[in-house]
């Protein structure tokens, strides 16, 4: 009889965690789910915000919303975004979201603002995860360092870091990210310059 009871405990036992951690799972995710729907959508709208300001940034003042004229062209196995800047129905710049898979610790895109003719008009940093007081010093907030692109045409100015007989100073113990910093730069502008 206190076999066949402590067996039967067991059992149950068993069962009730069984069940006790699927109601735990559930409730959890149903709780991740709705975090997530409430967050998405502030989310998108920030990085949109900070996307916009990006373009603003990197191009001459426009007339027009390049947004509304985005175009894209898959490169490496990705996508870079055109954002062409009008000033009436002149031409005075593109933005291009660019990308490159060769930081330090992984993807890194930057806004590219090209003039008609190919110039650097100025960079920006988007998305990185490159080591703080090191290779985030490609941040305009964090050191001048991105300057140095400004107003430079990559068909006379080579886009690599020195260490590779380029013309861009690197990031002081940052050669990576540096490198990887032209890499996007560069992809924009062949991308640019190969689609016009």
């Amino acid at each position: 009889m206190e076999r066949r009871l402590s067996m039967s405990n067991k059992e149950s036992t068993l069962g009730n965690m069984v069940i006790a951690l699927l109601v735990i799972t559930f409730v959890a995710s149903a709780s991740l789910g709705g975090v997530y729907e409430i967050t998405k959508e502030p989310i998108a709208a920030a990085k949109l915000a900070k996307k916009n300001s990006a373009i603003s940034q990197v191009i001459p003042e426009f007339t027009n919303n390049p947004g509304d004229e985005e175009y894209k062209i898959p490169v490496d196995g990705d996508t870079l975004y055109f954002y062409p800047g009008r000033n009436g129905d002149q031409l005075i710049g593109t933005a291009i979201e660019t990308f490159t898979g060769m930081g330090f610790t992984g993807k890194i895109k930057v806004m590219v603002g090209l003039l008609p003719d190919g110039t650097i008009n100025d960079v920006a940093v988007l998305e990185h995860a490159e080591t703080p007081g090191l290779g985030d010093k490609m941040e305009r907030k964090k050191s001048d360092w991105s300057l140095q692109f400004q107003g430079k045409n990559p068909a006379e100015f080579k886009i690599a870091v020195t260490k590779d007989g380029g013309d861009i100073d690197a990031i002081t113990a940052s050669t990576i990210s540096s490198r990887a910093f032209c890499d996007a730069v560069e992809k924009a502008y062949k991308a640019y310059m190969n689609n016009k």
